[in-house]
């Protein structure tokens, strides 16, 4: 972000907002509006079009655009001339972007970042297109040739723009609410598992060919698909992957954590930018998948994750901010690039040449004349076996490199942080928190994880009536919630509970859970819309289903209502998870391999279950060695509650109907394993339960 104390040339209205996308662009000679009435008032008084652009702050097309076209002073006079230019961030107004993404894809075939829409001062759109030149290159149409074009088209062909903006709206209004009811079954899975089978990598991992998503969601359903069906072949695809991509260049072997994709089919060249739903769904992954196999590589990838995280990504109140930039300097990936000299500065002859052999760093290097360290060509046991070195000593050899070439990198320029706090990114990285402190048993991230649900729930909810708002920055919390803030914060606060077994954790996911169906639920027919019912409105309501980058609102609210219906035998939750998951399987069945996380939910309602009750006193050793087996276990399906003795116990039992009448045998720590409400005999050994969870 542009150093606000230098005295600038231009300056425009989005220098009062508070996120750093629109402050990126607040010193453009463009005359940006915010999204809001004034800008629309402008455009009906004035009698112009509008130009919309949506992006982010870490986006490197974005400021691509930005460079080439918004500081540019030909660009900015026939913009200001000619049109009323607002500027959104999506990740403030997911809802927006949703909106008229949806309507770019429709009206072009492809969809990205930054997003360009010209519309009417009603806001139904007419023209809309992603990344465009200043002049015309790559085969685009440049700006300098659109915009006058248009602007004489809105002044003397009105009529037929209004003809093609109402033809838009109305099929975005129709496809926006629409669902596709259908039935559940085994199948879907089935489906979708034959999908991934053949679109999967098996040299490198991964689907598909370049450019290359982790889309960790799926790699999680396939884990669940293993424990369904026993096909080798799921857990395979996984396991191939999970190694894949943590040796390639996408991982920062340097500073932990991952970036946001590949840009060739091998995981070496990332698009170096980091973002926080990303880190927070890998790490769920790899932890699903040392859970599984008992494989220590996956825990540690996962524990490197929230050492990032922790280190880089938390604000001093807790939360997490959003992401970290592909660019510094101006120049994509320099921060993270690396030549033999400037290692061997830092490491000496000897050390230097271990480490750039095993990562991979050469004179001719692996990206524009310099190298982005990766174990692609070595693993460290094959360099440890090739080398003679004890594998535990080359761990500390090369642990002892990293940090020095950690400590240097960390004199360079950073790339730029969006230091925003998202609701529903928050919501994702407490729920990896809170499984990472049940699988490695480490009650630290537990705290971290509760650290940042204070944060959101004393700092981020309405004071006038506790509304969930879904970003905070610079002081101010702003933007009613939408359906992925209170669906992903009410996953990760179950989760905690199962990490803590404090109440209030399940109690929080409750209400968060009732206000969800209050705000967001369509009554006629099923599904959760994206923003609320008390939400501006917008051009449509849409509902979101594809599990994308991210996983959607829809799909985790399935998992959630399931979860929450099993502790609490809440009807409603119940009724609306099985109305929520027909609503949309006609629409999965088309193409299941887009639904990993939609899925998950199906594999939870259709399976057994497993409701595990401990009552027992959780300081004492033997209650926590039973509830450490218990969640060092991968058992995606069960949920586990605690009754501890007194008053906490009385609390506990108000809340969990199963939980009513089971006691401590002989006064011992117990363990009630129950399936579809009816519960097997009360195990009081440690090696019994062992046994049981075996099965």
């Amino acid at each position: 972000m542009r150093d606000e104390t230098v005295k600038h040339k231009y300056t425009n209205r989005l220098l009062k907002e508070k996120s750093p996308y629109l402050l990126q662009h607040a010193y453009n000679p463009v005359d940006w509006y915010p999204w809001g009435e004034e800008a629309f008032a402008a455009a009906k008084r004035e009698n112009k079009p509008i130009f919309l652009s949506i992006g982010y702050s870490t986006c490197h097309w974005c400021h691509v655009m930005e460079r080439e076209s918004f500081e540019d002073d030909e660009v900015a006079q026939l913009l200001n001339r000619d049109f009323i230019s607002i500027k959104v961030d999506r990740e403030e107004r997911p809802d927006i972007d949703h909106i008229y993404m949806a309507v770019c894809q429709a009206l072009t075939g492809q969809g990205g970042w930054p997003l360009t829409v010209l519309m009417a001062p009603d806001k139904k759109p007419f023209f809309a297109g992603t990344y465009f030149p200043k002049e015309r290159k790559y085969g685009r149409s440049g700006l300098m040739n659109i915009l006058p074009q248009i602007a004489d088209k809105w002044r003397e062909a009105r009529e037929e723009i209004d003809q093609v903006s109402e033809k838009v709206a109305n099929a975005a209004q129709a496809y926006a609410g629409s669902t596709h009811p259908g039935k559940i079954s085994p199948k879907l899975l089935d489906e979708a598992f034959d999908l991934y089978t053949q679109s999967f990598d098996p040299e490198f991992g991964g689907f598909g060919s370049a450019p290359k998503f982790p889309s960790p969601h799926n790699l999680s359903l396939l884990l669940r698909y293993y424990r369904r069906s026993e096909d080798r072949k799921a857990l395979d695809i996984v396991e191939t992957t999970l190694q894949a991509m943590y040796r390639g260049g996408i991982y920062d072997h340097i500073g932990y954590g991952f970036a946001r994709y590949s840009t060739d089919e091998k995981w070496l060249i990332p698009h170096f930018e980091k973002m926080l739903y990303d880190n927070a769904l890998l790490a769920a992954a790899y932890l699903d998948a040392f859970q599984l196999t008992g494989e220590a590589r996956y825990a540690k990838v996962a524990e490197e994750i929230f050492t990032y995280v922790m280190r880089d990504m938390k604000d001093p109140g807790g939360a997490f901010y959003s992401a970290e930039d592909a660019d510094s300097e101006g120049v994509e990936g320099k921060f993270y690039a690396w030549t033999p000299d400037e290692v061997e500065e830092v490491l000496g002859t000897e050390e230097a040449r271990r480490f750039n052999e095993l990562f991979d760093i050469t004179e001719e290097g692996n990206f524009e004349g310099t190298n982005i360290p990766n174990l692609l060509g070595l693993t460290l046991e094959q360099y440890a076996e090739q080398s003679n070195i004890p594998r535990g000593e080359l761990e500390q050899l090369i642990k002892a490199a990293r940090l020095k070439l950690f400590v240097r990198r960390e004199q360079r320029i950073h790339p730029h942080k969006d230091d925003k706090i998202l609701t529903s990114w928050n919501g994702l990285m407490i729920m990896a928190l809170a499984k990472a402190a049940k699988a490695l048993q480490r009650p630290d991230y537990a705290k971290t994880a509760d650290v940042a649900v204070h944060f959101i729930w004393s700092t981020m909810r309405r004071s006038e009536d506790s509304r969930l708002l879904a970003r905070y920055r610079d002081g101010e919390a702003a933007f009613p919630g939408y359906l992925d803030d209170y669906a992903m914060l009410a996953w990760g606060l179950i989760e905690l509970y199962e990490a803590t077994f404090d109440i209030t954790h399940l109690q929080k996911a409750v209400q968060l859970t009732e206000e969800m169906i209050d705000l967001f639920w369509d009554g006629e027919n099923g599904g959760f819309y994206f923003y609320g019912n008390d939400s501006e409105p917008l051009l449509a309501r849409p509902k979101e289903l594809y599990d994308g980058a991210m996983p959607s609102g829809n799909s985790v609210a399935a998992l959630v209502l399931n979860k929450l219906s099993k502790f609490t035998y809440n009807a409603q939750f119940s009724q609306k998870a099985d109305e929520l998951l027909e609503s949309f399987a006609g629409a999965v069945e088309r193409y299941p391999a887009g639904h990993a996380q939609f899925l998950a939910a199906v594999d939870y309602a259709l399976s057994g279950g497993g409701e595990i009750v401990i009552v027992g006193d959780p300081a004492q050793q033997t209650t926590k060695q039973m509830i450490a087996a218990i969640q060092r276990r991968y058992l995606p399906n069960a949920i586990m509650m605690l009754l501890p003795p007194g008053e906490e116990g009385t609390e506990a039992r108000a809340v969990f109907p199963l939980a009513q009448d089971k006691v401590a045998i002989g006064g011992r720590p117990t363990v009630y394993i129950c399936e579809n409400y009816s519960c097997q005999s009360p195990v009081t050994e440690l090696e019994e339960l062992e046994e049981l969870l075996q099965l």
